[in-house]
């Protein structure tokens, strides 16, 4: 179809008694829902309906709803998809004398013209224009015309089903490609994500082939939520999105009546989850029925609901014996699934529902939908605690790895996984409002446990790695910082599994501790005794150090790229080995060097001309002119004759050229006895694009110096220019000084900010005017927080007094606004 807009009259034919009544409709309290869509509908039926009779179309002529509005669904700023059906010749005019007085109504239309041949000849050759026409209703005019179309047009889908379902199938995958699945998504497509309304749509579309059906548990349920949801969007914008932003989500819950954007979240997910299970049951049916059409499969009777006979499709009547392959006890595979064995009992085996989950996930198959709706309403709870054959089961299951996820998911749509883990209930389905995380909290576990899958050789006790990496989140959802929540459950859920005291309290250990290496890798300095201390107090043991290790980059790993990169994997093993040397009673702590050749040569030549020298190393030994923005960066070492304000200038810089500082170390040497040289080593990496070269970057840092280059006008500037976050606050920077115990050496100063164009810059300049030195800074980014860490001593070069770093900390609060 075509779509056209008008400019609005509010006083054309028709268009302000409508948009009137719509405006009422809309507006009665009592009225929601699919009962307020449906009245939606009718009012346009009579709206049409009298346009089409006042533009006086002859005999032979049907109007006739499509799509949406064909299945009488219309949502506060849905189209109206419209067909003028007619046979033989009519007016041109005709349809304008029907659009028009639309259009100057002001309602969006989309609209087409066609004979029934032409209509069909269209819905061969457009498969979006096909799926529109199976929901064609009668408006007005010829009611037989309507008819023979819908008639003709099912006869050509349900005859073409074998060409049709695999190309619906394409672009369903199109879609979920291209918008993701809305199980997960923070700011969701209702209707275009995997899981949304078109899935749903295509789910009846497939249906009336008479090939295969939904499951129908929930699933027109799902689809009215999420209209629901779409609807309270329409109202709350004013527009015709799809799309729940973040900046919406308040106002829509409240629209629904939901308690919090979170609960609504949470209902997208639910209903979206039922969607998508749904779609992947049916293409699996699709996929045999037209394998044992083609003559490469068991063959079918022409019906199939393969949705309500216990381990084989009801509606599948085989012409010839079944094919089974056993695969574990009381499990088989049968017709590309994991299915229940004709002797399994599982009112009597109450391990049966984890072995049939490891067998699958171990093959690679899916449990049938309709052996986990038995297994659902007749498998016994396992006794507590578990037997040993249970937690075996459960973590063959885990590590299958990616084959576990399509497992998870079908037991987690049947309620199976919340009886196997009731805590689970918390998680389920739960947003994590943090743009670092790609999915909600119960499938970042899965995901955690999937990663953490392909490291059980790293590890003496792959059991404990795998059963943390499902549980290290679980305390999220309840009050307090949710790793000293998980490790209080997880002690409990580990007793109920049958772990003895040694293991339950590992895995204690590893759900507390699982975020403390990457935050003590990415925040504290390595060369500082208190941090490898830290560490092997934690973890005690070389063993449960590995352990740690594997979880912290599994989880990291799945949470998101931006949570993981080389530098941080660098940062991390870095910690690991010092802290495993110490335990392995080696000393961690090497004697620091003497300067490189190439450091003494910058500190000579910055000693000798009184201007600053550096130098750009790629690592690995590579050239800098061949790195890319890779997240590992570049060594720029920089040596410039001591004065203030260096920091802050450098710093600015750096901004300047777009590099972001990972890391940076400083050190004073005096090679030639003409005075101190501070001698600088950072890693940076370029934002984007390529590496500045350093001459340029040399001629910068002297005018910064000299003053002929105004650092933090030039960053204002460049700040004003960028686009405005609107609609989402950003909260305060947060200052700190960390307890003593983080350094003997240093002071430790931890902030956390939003990332900016010269936040180092301001931080710097805050520093350098406090009169502190800064003998390392460790600056880590997550999503657009930056989380950094600052070592700072006094001019005598040791801790600040408490009183003074209280000082400084808020110099630097102040300077960040």
């Amino acid at each position: 179809m075509t779509t056209e807009t008008h400019p609005a009259d509010p006083g054309g034919p028709g268009g302000t008694d409508y948009a009137a009544a719509r405006t009422r409709l809309l507006a009665e309290p009592g009225c929601t829902g699919a009962a307020r869509r449906a009245a939606l509908a009718r009012l346009a039926d009579g709206w049409l309906g009298g346009l089409y009779a006042e533009a006086g179309a002859p005999p032979g002529t049907a109007l006739v709803a499509v799509g949406g509005y064909g299945r009488g669904e219309l949502s506060p700023r849905s189209d109206l998809d419209v067909l003028l059906l007619h046979e033989g010749r009519i007016d041109s005019s005709l349809p304008e004398r029907i659009w028009y007085p639309v259009w100057d109504g002001g309602a969006a239309l989309d609209h087409a013209v066609r004979t029934p041949a032409e209509a069909r000849a269209v819905a061969a050759a457009d498969l979006k224009a096909q799926l529109g026409l199976l929901d064609a209703r009668h408006l007005a005019g010829d009611p037989a015309l309507t008819a023979a179309l819908r008639s003709t047009v099912l006869a050509d889908w349900r005859a073409g089903a074998a060409k049709r379902l695999p190309e619906l199938q394409e672009l369903c995958a199109e879609r979920a490609e291209r918008h993701g699945e809305l199980s997960f998504l923070l700011e969701p497509d209702l209707k275009e994500a995997k899981g949304g309304l078109r899935d749903w749509t295509a789910l009846n579309a497939i249906a009336a082939t008479w090939l295969a059906d939904a499951p129908r548990d929930g699933l027109d349920e799902a689809a009215a939520r999420l209209a629901d949801i779409r609807d309270a969007l329409h109202l709350t914008t004013g527009r015709a999105t799809e799309r729940l932003g973040l900046h919406d989500q308040d106002q829509v819950a409240a629209q629904l009546g939901v308690l919090d954007a979170d609960i609504l979240l949470r209902q997208v997910y639910e209903a979206a989850r039922t969607i998508s299970y749904a779609g992947d049951v049916t293409w699996r049916a699709v996929g045999r029925v037209l394998a044992a059409r083609g003559g490469r499969g068991r063959r079918v009777s022409r019906l199939a609901f393969p949705f309500t006979g216990v381990g084989r499709s009801a509606g599948a009547v085989a012409r010839g014996a079944v094919d089974r392959r056993p695969l574990a006890e009381g499990v088989v595979e049968q017709d590309g699934e994991a299915v229940l064995a004709q002797s399994a009992r599982p009112a009597q085996d109450p391990v049966l529902s984890l072995r049939a989950a490891a067998a699958a996930a171990q093959a690679g198959l899916t449990v049938g939908h309709a052996t986990v709706r038995r297994l659902a309403a007749e498998a016994r709870p396992l006794p507590v605690p578990w037997p040993d054959e249970a937690r075996e089961q459960l973590v063959t299951l885990l590590g299958a790895g990616e084959a576990c996820i399509p497992v998870w998911e079908a037991y987690e749509a049947e309620g199976l996984i919340t009886r196997l883990l009731p805590d689970w209930e918390r998680v389920r389905c739960r947003p994590q409002r943090n743009a670092v995380h790609r999915w909600t909290v119960d499938r970042h576990l899965v995901e955690t446990a999937v990663k953490a899958a392909a490291m059980t050789r790293r590890v003496a006790r792959p059991d404990l790695l795998l059963v943390a990496a499902l549980l290290h989140d679980i305390g999220k959802g309840w009050p307090g910082d949710h790793s000293e929540a998980g490790e209080v459950i997880v002690r409990d859920v580990a007793v109920r599994m049958g772990f003895d005291k040694t293991d339950t309290d590992t895995l204690a250990l590893l759900v507390r501790h699982h975020l403390t290496l990457v935050d003590t890798a990415t925040r504290r300095d390595p060369d500082d005794p208190a941090t490898v201390d830290l560490i092997t107090k934690v973890v005690g043991t070389l063993p449960h150090l590995e352990l740690l290790h594997a979880l912290t980059e599994a989880d990291a790993t799945a949470t998101g790229p931006a949570a993981w990169s080389s530098w941080r994997a660098t940062l991390v093993d870095r910690l690991v080995d010092r802290a495993g040397a110490q335990l392995a009673g080696a000393d961690p702590y090497p004697a620091d060097g003497e300067p490189t050749a190439e450091q003494e040569r910058l500190a000579v030549e910055a000693a000798r001309t009184g201007v600053p020298a550096l130098s750009l190393l790629a690592h690995a030994g590579q050239d800098a002119a061949d790195e890319t923005p890779e997240p590992m960066g570049v060594e720029l070492t920089l040596a410039i004759p001591d004065q203030p304000g260096l920091l802050g200038t450098v710093a600015g810089v750096l901004a300047l050229h777009r590099l972001t500082v990972r890391a940076a170390g400083l050190r004073e040497l005096d090679p030639i006895g003409a005075g101190p040289v501070l001698l600088l080593s950072w890693t940076v990496a370029a934002e984007y694009g390529e590496l500045p070269e350093a001459a340029r970057l040399r001629a910068d840092l002297r005018r910064a110096l000299d003053g002929s280059l105004d650092v933090a006008r030039k960053l204002a500037e460049r700040d004003a220019a960028a686009p405005r976050r609107r609609g989402i606050p950003t909260p305060p920077p947060v200052v700190a000084v960390a307890p003593g115990t983080a350094s003997s050496t240093a002071t430790v100063l931890e902030i956390r900010a939003h990332d900016a164009p010269g936040l180092l810059h301001r931080i710097g300049r805050a520093l350098d005017t406090a009169g502190v030195r800064v003998r390392t800074a460790h600056v880590s980014t997550l999503g657009a927080d930056a989380v950094d860490a600052f070592y700072v001593t006094d001019t005598a070069g040791l801790p600040l007094a408490p009183d003074a770093a209280l000082r400084v900390a808020a110099a630097v609060q102040e300077s960040l606004g």
